[in-house]
């Protein structure tokens, strides 16, 4: 049988593969807690994120088509889950005036109260996370950002809007830079989900 990183022994040689098993565990957690929120309120996971989604990001992200990107699901599964939360009067589709059949989406005021009870499924995972130092909290941002940006960059994770891959972004010897802002950005300053987010031209890899 091949080396698997889910094998005990294979982690006690790799500490990648602890790492990795690591973060499933981790992945466990964050669907439990997804889970836990969404029967609360008689809805499904990808309901409650697509609903979360689309309170905190811009009109043109807000689509079926990027959706299913966001979440690595099919169209058709984010387009039922759309039609559910518009029969529940949880969202509004906007429709574009120059192609009836293109719309955006946005949340009802009823949507607005379910996002409000909703949002906050992930505190007891950010309730320990906050129990780390500083320090152990910013070299765990910096890694994970930069795993973030890897998986994006090699095909694995379908969208990301972290700095590291952003048309903005430039590396000047070890110090990071945005020319939007026009600043040099600490670590802790890179951002995972950037609203003026821009991709950088195919094929073009930022040193991080």
């Amino acid at each position: 049988m091949k080396e698997s990183t889910f094998d005990p022994t294979q982690q006690q040689k790799d500490v990648s593969s602890k790492i990795v098993a690591g973060l499933e565990r981790v992945s466990e957690v964050f669907k439990i807690l997804l889970w836990e929120k969404a029967k609360l309120v008689g809805l499904s996971p990808i309901q409650i994120q697509i609903l979360i989604f689309i309170a905190y990001h811009k009109r043109n992200l807000c689509n079926v088509s990027h959706l299913a990107k966001e979440f690595n699901v099919t169209k058709p599964t984010v387009s039922d889950a759309v039609r559910i939360l518009d029969k529940k009067n949880l969202i509004i589709k906007k429709f574009s005036s120059s192609d009836n059949r293109s719309y955006s989406i946005a949340l009802s005021d009823l949507g607005n109260e379910i996002v409000f009870q909703t949002n906050d499924f992930s505190n007891p995972l950010k309730k320990q996370i906050n129990s780390f130092s500083q320090s152990e909290l910013n070299s765990l941002f910096d890694t994970l950002s930069q795993l973030i940006y890897k998986l994006n960059y090699n095909g694995i994770l379908s969208v990301q809007r972290t700095c590291y891959g952003c048309k903005f972004y430039k590396k000047n010897g070890n110090v990071d830079y945005c020319n939007l802002l026009q600043k040099n950005l600490s670590r802790q300053e890179i951002r995972l989900d950037c609203p003026e987010y821009e991709e950088k031209a195919s094929g073009q890899q930022n040193g991080v």
